[in-house]
């Protein structure tokens, strides 16, 4: 059976497609559950965790070229387990997607990659680090003493559109929720969830042919689980912001019938997390327009009242919509109010 084939499978077994990736795969019956008050180890928790159901690396950058124009980059591995367990070869449980996209004032372009666990195609290896399918990659460049994600080499591409940057962390590793216990309900579904949103980037992107020297910031995030989303989540909006003061925002709204789930982690400047309590991250579209079919939010008001922040956000290309089999919105943001900056806006569940 071919990897296409068992990913649809999974897509139409799933009643919760619409959560988008984090709700795939039904029940947890037989995987790794999360438990509260386990620390995060390093580097081992960079590489792949096989007896959870799903997991993914993720990386978003806001990029600038020489002549002030605006780009966005994203490169992200998902894992989805058939099984809690690794086996060699086509024996493996463990399902790979990979989806690469570009943004631009003016188009958005997206890639996707499908692979199966076991027989080189794609996989995360923990020393050195490398996270690959196909032919992207995600690579360490750090020496022997250093974390691994402290300095990467990304690569990736699809149909007109292709970036290389080299990334170099200037701040340290942050968990996010409780030590890195990330609640995503008030049921209590969670994962495990850290994140690098130190990186000064360098590098070039390709975009129809034409090749740009950019420079920017850019945000990792690992994640791991094997919980789905409760039946009654449609989707999420996930933000990730920096601020020009140097300070960073990580919050998220899980929508349901009422007034959602939402959660957040206001980052210091060196580095120093403090998460804050679910409802205290307020999140308001401000304006929509239909992308590809769906009806989404384009500009959003964020306040965070116990910092007095309140921002308004605007989307570099309204029509970032990914066409990947698991499709989303996804690009770069600028925003201005009580703390200007620029980020990425991540928003599932939209018909």
């Amino acid at each position: 059976m071919s990897v296409r084939v068992l990913l649809m499978l999974i897509l139409m077994a799933s009643p919760v497609l619409a959560q988008g990736f984090a709700g795939l795969g039904g029940g947890a019956q037989g995987f790794a559950v999360p438990q509260r008050g386990v620390a995060l180890s390093f580097p081992q928790d960079h590489a792949a965790h096989p007896s959870y159901r799903i997991e993914w690396w993720y990386l978003t950058a806001n990029l600038k070229g020489a002549d002030g124009k605006d780009f966005g980059a994203q490169w992200t591995l998902f894992r989805s387990a058939l099984a809690p367990e690794e086996k060699p070869g086509w024996q493996s449980p463990q399902l790979w997607m990979g989806h690469a996209a570009l943004t631009t004032a003016e188009k958005h372009y997206s890639a996707e990659r499908l692979a199966r666990g076991g027989i080189g195609q794609a996989g995360v290896m923990r020393e050195p680090f490398r996270a690959e399918i196909d032919d992207w990659h995600m690579a360490s460049r750090a020496g022997a003493a250093a974390d691994p994600l402290s300095a990467l080499a990304v690569a990736a591409g699809g149909d007109h559109f292709s970036y290389r940057l080299k990334l170099e962390a200037k701040g340290p590793l942050v968990p996010q929720g409780e030590g890195g216990y990330s609640v995503k309900s008030a049921a209590g579904q969670a994962s495990y969830y850290y994140s690098q949103p130190f990186y000064h980037v360098s590098g070039t992107i390709t975009v129809d042919g034409a090749e740009i020297a950019v420079t920017g910031q850019a945000w990792f995030d690992h994640e791991w689980s094997s919980q789905p989303l409760n039946p009654d989540q449609t989707g999420w909006d996930w933000f990730s912001l920096h601020f020009d003061t140097g300070e960073k925002l990580m919050g998220f709204r899980l929508r349901d019938k009422g007034a959602g789930f939402t959660s957040a982690t206001w980052i210091a400047a060196d580095g120093t997390p403090q998460p804050l309590a679910p409802g205290a991250l307020l999140v308001t579209p401000l304006a929509w327009e239909d992308v590809k079919g769906h009806r989404v939010p384009v500009q959003w008001r964020v306040e965070l009242p116990a910092k007095r922040l309140d921002i308004r956000t605007r989307a570099l290309n309204d029509a970032a919509w990914m066409e990947t089999q698991v499709s989303y919105w996804e690009g770069p943001v600028t925003f201005e109010g009580t703390h200007p900056g620029r980020g990425y806006v991540e928003m599932t569940g939209y018909e």
